[in-house]
């Protein structure tokens, strides 16, 4: 167990003592044909348009690979992070597009 992840314990004098953390572990990746997710588009700071995509079930690690793809496929840059994918500029209709032709299913959300 690394130093991090023991949150305030010091030392144990039970020779079987097991630390147990808080920590929730990620869910497993859902196959693309059991993922629901939907492509919005927001304004974020300043006016700014991006693509949003939400509703990824599974690990940080597959989410963040799937944005990578994403932004490739529209040749824009972006990022994934707390389970959504945000890309930059209106990429709605390719981002639902390359979505579908990859198994998944995803339609347009919001207004």
């Amino acid at each position: 167990m690394s130093k991090k992840n023991r949150s305030g314990v010091v030392y144990s004098t039970d020779p079987n003592f097991d630390y147990q953390t808080n920590e929730d572990d990620e869910p497993d990746t859902l196959p693309p044909a059991q993922q629901d997710l939907r492509v919005w588009l927001d304004r974020k700071g300043g006016g700014k348009v991006v693509t949003l995509v939400k509703g990824f079930v599974g690990t940080l690690a597959d989410m963040e690979a799937l944005g990578k793809q994403l932004k490739t496929a529209c040749g824009s840059g972006g990022t994934a992070k707390d389970y959504e994918i945000l890309i930059q500029g209106d990429h709605r209709d390719k981002v639902v597009a390359w979505l579908v032709g990859e198994g998944y299913k995803a339609k347009k959300a919001g207004g």
